[in-house]
């Protein structure tokens, strides 16, 4: 069973039981979700061998998007239809980031605060490049938002993989100049915030609106590695299971790689606060947290394989092949005549103390949004 989830079975009960009454019911579903997680509570599906008869149960995932046991399929599912979309020349990955003193704003306001850091971020690096002074064309974008930094701060930005065009090799490090996406980007954001937050607007410190805000942008060459990186936190937030190193009843110790210097840290935190610190990740119901502009928007597919075959034409490179579709998994095999067993029953409902498990197989229902 997973660490987190362990941690949540432990300790989730006092948590609620102190905090419930303050905390928002996306929090409370995502933790009921994990502490079931490959549980008999979930039911599963009993799987039989043709030769010998020996039963055993795969038990069901919960299939929640913030589970770090969920979503591996879903995930790889994701970064191989994102691969489509991407054209043959240069890719850059650009980031968007709010100062700090809007995080309490955003974090009391996640439905309305990430979609304008969203709304806000995306216009203003496609108009930016609309400019003939720039790239003077409005590209195709893939958004991915992250909440978390390294040691699970709330740290709100929003990543996107942009292609270049290769006319401009003179320029290979460089889309268009960061300067002017912090400015146009912070007057949107704010504007934003004032019309639809104004009370969080107002607590904002006003030197937050005069200062330049980090966006940060780097070539990322076919832009297959920046959505791999991205792939790992689409279904689940920034803390992996395998990371977790130590939990003594008390406190709960971790690894993060540090950003700027790239070395592994080590942290404990009271087992409270790390619960604390995982759920402000937890997302609104139904909040999409991967977005599409421009050319990789659904309605412009037909525009984006007309424009990838024109490249490929100058280029004198062959169309790529459509990706293949992904193949159901097997059967598990049993442990005891290496066959392919056969699902004899498939039930949500809770089931009894099983003596006898498979190991975790089963794809559990669609990730929650």
């Amino acid at each position: 069973m997973g660490a987190l989830a362990e941690i949540l079975r432990r300790h989730g009960p006092a948590y609620r039981e102190r905090y419930a009454d303050r905390m928002p019911w996306d929090q409370l579903r995502a933790m009921r979700a994990i502490e079931t997680c490959r549980t008999p509570a979930l039911g599963g599906q009993r799987w039989q061998c043709p030769r010998c008869a020996r039963t055993h149960w795969a038990l069901h995932s919960c299939g929640n998007r913030h589970c770090p046991a969920c979503g591996g399929d879903d995930a790889r599912e994701w970064l191989r239809r994102q691969e489509a979309l991407l054209l043959p020349v240069r890719h850059h990955l650009c980031t968007f980031t709010v100062p700090k003193e809007l995080r309490r704003a955003i974090r009391s306001h996640p439905r309305e605060g990430l979609a304008l850091l969203f709304e806000a971020s995306s216009s203003t690096l496609l108009d930016v490049c609309a400019n003939p002074q720039w790239l003077g064309t409005r590209p195709g974008l893939t958004g991915v938002l992250h909440t978390h930094g390294r040691a699970l701060v709330y740290h709100p930005h929003v990543h996107y993989v942009a292609p270049d065009g290769t006319w401009r090799e003179s320029h290979a490090q460089f889309l268009v100049p960061v300067r002017a996406l912090s400015a146009v980007f912070r007057a949107r954001f704010r504007d934003g915030l004032r019309r639809r937050l104004p009370a969080a607007f107002a607590a904002v410190p006003a030197q937050t609106w005069t200062r330049d805000w980090v966006v940060h942008s780097q070539p990322v060459g076919d832009g297959r590695n920046a959505l791999r990186y991205l792939a790992r936190y689409i279904y689940r937030v920034a803390l992996a299971d395998s990371a977790i190193s130590e939990h003594d009843g008390d406190t709960v110790a971790f690894r993060y790689r540090d950003t700027q210097t790239k070395k592994v840290h080590r942290m404990a935190l009271p087992v409270m606060e790390f619960i604390r610190r995982f759920l402000q990740h937890v997302l609104p119901s139904g909040f999409v947290k991967v977005r599409h502009y421009g050319l990789h928007h659904p309605s412009r597919k037909r525009t984006l394989s007309l424009v990838r075959a024109m490249l490929c034409l100058l280029r004198g490179e062959p169309l790529p092949e459509a990706p293949e579709p992904e193949e159901p998994l097997p059967p598990p095999r049993c442990p005891h005549c290496d066959l392919p067993m056969e699902r004899r029953e498939r039930t949500w409902r809770p089931l009894p103390d099983i003596v006898t498990l498979s190991p975790t197989y089963a794809r559990g229902p669609p990730a929650a949004s």
